[in-house]
Parts: structure tokens; C-alpha cells; sequence
């Protein structure tokens, strides 16, 4: 099933995004150091609740969530890090990162309404909606 599908896409790429952000969070340097670093954090936080969530509403509409490293690797539209080492670039990657899970979680939500799955559909914009924040708030620290 095409939502299934696409659930495991998001599964991959919170999971990717996650792992980068830890490394975000361990490599930043500079003088917004303790601001990045706390920021990080909480954003990896997020991720794997985040991972957690698309897992169980998976699980619950009867599908398999992928579930180790490779799968991610494989089924993820994100990339691993590029080893950025400026603070700048770190936050840049993750802007990229977000908005393209957006583009993905509007997909999800209009493929969900098309199936009847309020409840996905319902995940889906509430995702959107903290992305949105996370956009804006990390564009306007690059001066963007």
C-alpha cells in the first residue's frame, strides 16, 4: 500500500535526520556554540519521538515500519551528512532537510485524505506545522 509506502519514507528520513543532528550537536564549534548545541538537541529529541510516533501509526494501519540502518539508508530521500564543519552550514543542511520532509508530509497528508486515514493525515499537518516553525526559526538565525 502506497501509504505505507510513504510512512517508512518519513520513518527513514526522521532517522536520518536524527543521527545528523546528533552530529551537529557533538561537532558545533564557534561562539553560538551552548545555543546550537542545546538546539540540536532538542531537535534530535523531537526527531525520535517523531520516528517513534510514524512507527506506531504504522503499526496500527497494519504495515512493517523498517526498522535498522540500512533500510534507512535505502529508503530515505535525505542524505547523510556532509560533514559540515561550519555552524553556518550545519544549519543550512538541516533547512534543506526539513523543508524536503514537508514536501514529503504533504504528499503523506493528501494520500491519506484520499484513503480516509484522518488520523494520518491529522500526523502528517501537525508535522508540517512544527516544520514550518523549525524553517523559520533556523532561516532567520542564518539571516535569511
Amino acid at each position: 500500500m502506497k501509504l505505507q509506502t510513504e510512512l517508512n519514507v518519513q520513518i527513514s528520513n526522521w532517522n536520518i535526520l536524527y543521527t545528523k543532528l546528533h552530529r551537529f550537536h557533538w561537532y558545533v564549534k564557534g561562539p553560538l556554540f551552548f545555543t546550537l548545541h542545546e538546539k540540536f538537541e532538542e531537535l534530535y529529541n523531537e526527531a525520535g519521538l517523531v520516528v517513534d510516533e510514524l512507527a506506531e501509526r504504522l503499526l496500527a494501519i497494519g504495515g512493517e515500519p523498517v526498522a535498522t540502518m540500512k533500510e534507512y539508508l535505502e529508503t530515505a530521500t535525505l542524505t547523510e551528512t556532509n560533514n559540515e564543519t561550519k555552524a553556518s552550514e550545519m544549519v543550512a543542511a538541516l533547512v534543506t532537510d526539513y523543508k524536503a520532509i514537508k514536501e514529503q508530509l504533504v504528499q503523506l497528508a493528501e494520500l491519506a485524505e484520499e484513503n480516509n486515514d484522518v488520523i494520518t493525515n491529522d500526523l502528517a499537518v501537525g508535522l508540517i506545522e512544527k516544520i514550518d516553525t523549525h524553517v523559520w526559526m533556523l532561516t532567520a538565525y542564518l539571516g535569511e
